[in-house]
């Protein structure tokens, strides 16, 4: 069946658009709080509690093993999820995703380690990591659609934006209660039991999120392409075999900043106090700093892409990624905190700039009716790729020696990778959201 054709969209409700651009905000943010506690963990607690070894760098690897564990299981949710998402509806969708986030973050918090139930503790461990990654799978791709198609399609940058925030938002909660108890807790309470509060938060956020999400209808756009018939019956089928380019373009934009946002957030706060000699709430506070300024950075990328070409603003953004690596190393090589912060916000605020535009890059590749599944496929497969590898590649670029420049090297490749896919990618049409659109009552 052929989509209707209009030329404008009716008028959008502000309030269900609040409500859904909060719903994505909320989803994502909880998202990242759970990964980024558990990069921190996987830095700082694991390879202690679940990985003992006599070797310091083997425990980190396997820490960070199962930090990448949650990325190689997206796929599995953006396939399983995203196809759901097509067929049934964003909301439902976001609802199980957003459960089984939780839920399995909240279980990490309460397992035993490998001192207490043995070789168990890391297996359990790596199996709610697992479901994580599952949930993540499925939960980008509703999030972005749930607040970019509540929006005007004209300014799909600005409020697909919303679940881009959550990242930073997450990432500052997390560094934020992370640096709290650092300070209130003693290092030996801390590696007892203080870590585990971090996870066991994270049930604010879902009761929350669950709330807001409940409240809501599905999507203007997803209800009017319910109603004239045109659901796709095998969405992941239809993707690989009429969208591949888009599906393609969408996976290369997104491991530029995947590979940034793992630099500037997991691997510098082992090299810096590893190799630097920087403490980890130095190093904890100069992310949190970092974080604060995406927020508002985020949005404001995206919006700035609705006024001026989305690629452009997104490529000349993954050039200054490529390159910024080289400054920041030695600038930080003193071991000034003041650099540290400057070279940290920076890097942050050129991932924001690849990360603002990047879910209307991404679903806008996509037509409507296979956009949850195109999108979700496109963000799992990228982060396996981009982020799931990136903090292994840079421990074992850099191993005993703290040398930088294969780091930054890695950073440089990934992100003319980025370029690349915005050079294949297209450009948005407005017309296929505006035509669903005008169908909605």
């Amino acid at each position: 069946m052929t989509s209707p054709s209009a030329s404008s969209s009716p008028p959008v409700d502000r309030r269900d658009l609040r409500k859904a651009f909060v719903a994505s905000l909320t989803g994502t943010s909880l998202e990242w709080y759970d990964f980024a506690v558990y990069s921190a963990a996987a830095a700082l607690v694991f390879p202690v509690l679940f990985f003992p070894a006599a070797d310091p760098v083997t425990g980190l690897l396997l820490a960070f093993s199962t930090y990448a564990v949650g990325y190689v299981s997206r796929p599995l949710g953006g396939v399983v999820f995203g196809r759901l998402g097509d067929v049934i509806g964003r909301k439902q969708v976001l609802v199980i995703t957003l459960v089984l986030i939780g839920v399995a973050t909240f279980l990490i918090g309460l397992l035993p380690t490998y001192g207490t139930i043995g070789v168990a503790a890391p297996i359990l461990l790596v199996l709610l990591r697992f479901a994580q990654g599952v949930g993540v799978g499925g939960e980008w791709g509703g999030a972005v659609l749930l607040s970019s198609e509540f929006g005007e399609p004209r300014r799909r940058g600005f409020w697909a934006s919303a679940a881009q925030v959550g990242p930073p938002a997450g990432n500052l909660l997390s560094n934020g209660v992370l640096a709290l108890l650092t300070l209130l807790l003693t290092d030996q309470q801390f590696l007892d039991w203080g870590w585990r509060l971090a996870f066991l938060l994270s049930a604010v956020l879902v009761a929350f999120g669950l709330w807001i999400r409940l409240k809501l209808e599905d999507t203007p756009v997803f209800r009017a392409i319910a109603e004239s018939g045109d659901r796709p019956s095998a969405p992941v089928r239809e993707v690989f075999t009429a969208e591949r380019r888009p599906l393609l373009a969408g996976i290369l934009s997104r491991i530029g900043p995947d590979v940034s946002y793992a630099l500037f957030t997991v691997f510098v706060l082992t090299f810096a106090t590893t190799h630097l000699g920087f403490s980890r709430s130095e190093v904890l506070g100069a992310i949190l700093i970092g974080s604060a300024l995406q927020l508002p950075a985020i949005p404001l990328a995206g919006a700035l892409t609705d006024r001026f070409n989305r690629r452009l603003v997104y490529g000349v953004a993954a050039v200054g990624g490529a390159v910024w690596p080289f400054v920041f190393f030695p600038m930080i090589a003193g071991g000034s905190f003041a650099l540290l912060v400057v070279g940290i916000v920076v890097g942050l605020g050129l991932h924001s700039f690849m990360y603002g535009p990047q879910a209307a890059f991404v679903t806008e590749q996509f037509s409507p009716r296979l956009r949850y599944t195109g999108s979700s496929l496109a963000y799992t497969i990228a982060g396996v790729v981009g982020g799931a590898v990136a903090p292994l590649a840079f421990t074992a670029l850099s191993g005993g020696s703290g040398n930088w420049v294969p780091v930054a090297s890695y950073l440089a490749i990934a992100c003319a990778l980025t370029v690349v896919g915005l050079v294949i990618g297209r450009d948005p049409d407005h017309d296929e959201d505006e035509a669903y659109l005008a169908l909605t009552p």
